[in-house]
């Protein structure tokens, strides 16, 4: 019975954290009932070889589901096995780089232990319910064709005791299906990726509007839609984006935001990145792939090929991103490159008031050429603790002062254990920092040739948004030359650095061609 009920619990599970619920576990699974008829059928030599095969697959199956819960937790979808196994690398990455190696690897090992062992546990598991139901043929077999014929009703009512979760489970077939989506995805995006509006542009006139202007293309890390709107996070969001745009419209400045729809949620800002920069819908890791073996046209492309500087600080990049000749940058900063001498701020290995400082101090000198440039910000990545603290712009240098400044915030390493209101306040705050680094930014080192854009690369997990929540972040430009943001009037976006509730959306995928339209 204990082995019964474990195969059974595995097999029914909804592999999505928002739809665990006791009802949801009121299924019949197909995979199971399947399993048994071939064993009830094979003779006694093809059955011993069956019942291993067989439960080994279901517990593939059920570690499949595991890892989907995961995903589920993290980044608000179920786990796609053909598409996201880079993710469980950037999963590790994370946890190396919040926490160090050694819990990393043990993290890794721990993992690799409980997959083994519930690969082990269910195919032994299956083995003993396989040795009941041929010693008690007739009535096993009796009820496997009964709770069959009432999976297919069930599976033509489509019914469901939980929304989105079928009391006919059928986890194999969707697995399946999974794998005939993604090899069906690839030609898709390859036939998205040969259709471009704009490569035949000649060289010179893609961006006649910016002539002579610094464009910098900045991503907030995990801002998202929920700290404008959600009532708990939004005071002290919102007064830090008012308070500063008061000051920037003091200073000569005005902006326009809205919202633009993110690929992705929770996690992997190299999909809205690189679909922001190439106008391309990027939604998992094939079509990533896809982008990088191609000679696409990117945002930063174009503008090399009018003339300008492109550069990529990449803050949160610790090893060589050869990727970064696809994007056609002429200079890619990583990590490393950026000279920094303070301490790690958990997953971010510097401030961003830091980067955007070294920024200045490399690529925006008196008599430097127009550059463009990319800008991850990363201090507002999960955990969100401990944040940095402003400095005076002077007071910056090679970092090394930030040891004195680092606060007195709890560490890293307890964030994860909080309970979700704590969580919720520390991302708060980590996305103010960010947001303050960036006012104070353009007010120190602006001037009339600076244009930024920035924007959230995604929604943060579901420990701050919930499940299911909206995929919008928002998008504001800001100039002081009010020729340039006439170009962009027909865009409807709103005054100010936040947008309200009914600022137009547009998705991530649509900013690459308006971008150009309004300003070549």
């Amino acid at each position: 019975m204990l082995a019964f009920v474990f195969v059974f619990v595995l097999l029914v599970a909804p592999s999505e954290l928002g739809r665990l619920s006791p009802a949801a576990f009121l299924r019949i699974p197909l995979d199971g009932l399947v399993a048994l008829a071939v064993v009830l059928v094979l003779p006694p030599r093809g059955r011993r070889i069956a019942v291993v095969a067989l439960g080994a697959v279901l517990g593939l199956l059920s570690i499949v589901k595991a890892i989907s819960l995961g995903f589920s937790a993290v980044l608000d979808r179920p786990f796609e096995p053909v598409l996201d196994w880079p993710f469980l690398v950037a999963g590790a990455d994370y946890v190396g780089q919040s926490y160090g190696s050694a819990l990393m690897w043990a993290a890794v090992a721990a993992a690799i232990l409980l997959a083994v062992g519930v690969l082990a546990l269910v195919t032994v598991a299956f083995g003993r319910v396989a040795r009941l139901a041929v010693a008690h043929r007739r009535p096993a077999a009796g009820t496997v064709t009964a709770l069959a014929a009432g999976w297919l009703a069930l599976a033509l009512a489509g019914a469901q005791l939980v929304p989105g979760v079928p009391v006919a489970a059928h986890d194999a077939y969707d697995q399946a299906h999974q794998l005939q989506r993604g090899a069906g995805d690839r030609q898709t995006f390859a036939e998205q990726l040969s259709a471009d509006a704009f490569r035949a542009t000649p060289a010179g006139e893609s961006l006649t509007a910016l002539r002579g202007k610094d464009v910098v293309v900045a991503f907030v890390e995990s801002y998202g839609k929920v700290a404008l709107a959600d009532p708990e996070l939004s005071p002290q969001v919102g007064a830090v984006l008012d308070e500063g745009y008061a000051r920037l419209r003091a200073a000569g400045y005005a902006a326009r935001s809205a919202w633009l729809t993110s690929p992705t949620t929770g996690g992997g800002s190299w999909l809205a990145q690189s679909t922001l920069l190439s106008g391309l819908w990027v939604t998992n890791q094939q079509r990533y792939q896809t982008l990088l073996a191609s000679d696409r046209l990117t945002l930063p492309a174009v503008f090399a090929r009018d003339g300008w500087r492109t550069v990529a600080v990449m803050p949160a990049t610790t090893t060589p991103w050869p990727e970064g000749a696809v994007y056609g940058y002429d200079q890619v900063y990583t990590a490393g490159d950026l000279g920094y001498a303070g301490p790690r701020y958990s997953f971010a290995t510097m401030p961003d008031q830091y980067t955007l400082h070294t920024f200045q101090q490399r690529e925006r000198q008196p008599g430097h050429l127009p550059v463009m440039a990319v800008i991850p910000l990363i201090s507002s990545h999960s955990p969100w603790e401990p944040v940095p603290r402003m400095l005076g712009w002077d007071a910056v240098g090679d970092g090394s002062v930030y040891a004195a400044a680092a606060g007195s915030d709890d560490p890293a390493e307890i964030v994860e254990q909080r309970d979700r209101t704590r969580v919720r306040h520390a991302y708060r705050n980590a996305i103010a920092y960010s947001l303050n680094a960036l006012i104070s930014y353009v007010e120190a080192y602006g001037g009339d040739d600076l244009v930024l854009v920035f924007l959230g690369d995604h929604q943060p997990s579901p420990s701050v948004t919930g499940q299911r929540a909206s995929r919008d972040a928002p998008v504001t430009i800001v100039a002081r030359d009010p020729a340039l943001l006439d170009r962009v009037a027909a865009w409807s976006w709103q005054d100010g650095l936040r947008p309200g509730p009914d600022a137009p959306v547009w998705r991530m995928d649509a900013f690459r061609d308006r971008f150009l339209t309004a300003f070549g």
